[in-house]
């Protein structure tokens, strides 16, 4: 069991669990600490230098997301030093960085915006060379805009770390360094299986759905169970005008904790799609006309009595989905078996 400590942090006694970082115990005391290259699914990285703190008793000043809290510790989070460091790293992003945020579509929701404005960026003091690489659409899900990349690593990270995929990685050196897929071919020629991780991690606007490129900001989010198998991942679908605009992975979920596969991630648009099914259909000559459930289901009931009395149970068979849950495939067998009295149960979960 992990016994609590007790350190100092901008002067205030922070109660803290033996094994978390400075910024995991700052955090839990409600301390801002600004960060860009942090997230608690992935291990500590320490690459956007933003979280450093000043820390009694050792040199320098060390990123507060890689640093064990220890039992006494004294922290100071800011102060002049920290803060001018803090901001130079920001304008030095920045320098580099599309400043077109009004057009952006991570735009309200970007995470260099929020720290660019707490350690209080005002001007753009540092002119120089600026990328202009083209952008990436060959997934059909997702664009990539290294114009717009802050090497933060989150997408490495994931990649490597929870969908074990290594589809991209650093490469290059210096001013020529950015994230690439192996012989830096664009992301359908790589090994990418399109999960969206990278997309969700992502804290600017260098990864953002197709999808975002055409609306604007989601209005309402509802939580829900993914739909295209049993495994029942959570979900957290953005919608605006009563359509899904983004899928995420739902954090809270114990049974993906966020993570998606490609389906859950970006296989919603049949929602809304004009040729989706709304109501039941019955065949009347060479058409179809629109029926309730109750007659729909009652027509299926009275052809599977008469087919089983005219030729037998072993002349109807069922076909189950992995879209129903472990319960409703059982009771799929059972009335096969034990109410109609056939074996021929089969489920679209081939491999």
């Amino acid at each position: 069991m992990m016994r609590n400590i007790t350190l100092t942090i901008d002067g205030r006694k922070v109660e803290a669990q033996e094994g978390m970082t400075v910024l995991e115990a700052a955090r839990a005391a409600g301390i801002y600490i600004p960060t860009l290259c942090y997230d608690s699914d992935l291990e500590p990285f320490g690459a956007c230098r933003l979280c450093i703190v000043e820390i009694e008793g050792m040199k320098g000043l060390p990123s507060s997301c890689t640093v064990p809290a220890a039992d006494g510790m004294v922290v100071r989070t800011s102060g002049p030093r920290i803060d001018k460091i803090r901001r130079n790293i920001v304008e030095l992003l920045l320098s580099d960085h599309p400043s077109d945020c009004l057009t952006c579509p991570q735009n309200n929701r970007c995470d260099l915006q929020r720290v660019a404005a707490y350690v209080g960026v005002r001007q753009m003091r540092f002119e120089g060379e600026k990328h202009s690489y083209p952008i990436d659409d060959s997934n059909p899900f997702f664009e990539r805009d290294l114009n717009r990349c802050i090497l933060c690593g989150k997408c490495v990270r994931v990649c490597d770390e929870i969908q074990g995929r290594h589809a991209i990685y650093y490469a290059y050196r210096g001013f020529r360094a950015k994230i690439a897929t192996v012989l830096d071919r664009p992301l359908a020629e790589s090994v990418c299986e399109s999960c969206g991780q990278c997309v969700a991690k992502c804290p600017v606007g260098a990864l953002r759905t197709k999808t975002a490129m055409q609306v604007g900001l989601p209005t309402a989010q509802t939580r829900t169970v993914c739909t295209y198998c049993g495994v029942g991942c959570g979900l957290v679908l953005e919608t605006r005008d009563g359509r899904i605009v983004a899928s995420w992975g739902d954090p809270d979920s114990p049974v993906n904790g966020g993570r998606t596969c490609v389906k859950g991630a970006f296989g919603y648009e049949f929602v809304n799609h004009p040729d989706r099914l709304t109501t039941p259909l019955i065949r009347e000559g060479d058409g179809f006309r629109e029926a309730t459930w109750e007659e729909a289901l009652g027509l299926v009931a009275e052809r599977m009595a008469s087919i089983c009395r005219e030729y037998g149970p072993d002349a109807l068979a069922f076909m189950s989905s992995a879209k129903c849950t472990n319960e409703e495939n059982y009771l799929i067998q059972k009335l096969a078996r034990q109410v109609v009295g056939t074996n021929n149960v089969d489920h679209c979960a081939h491999l």
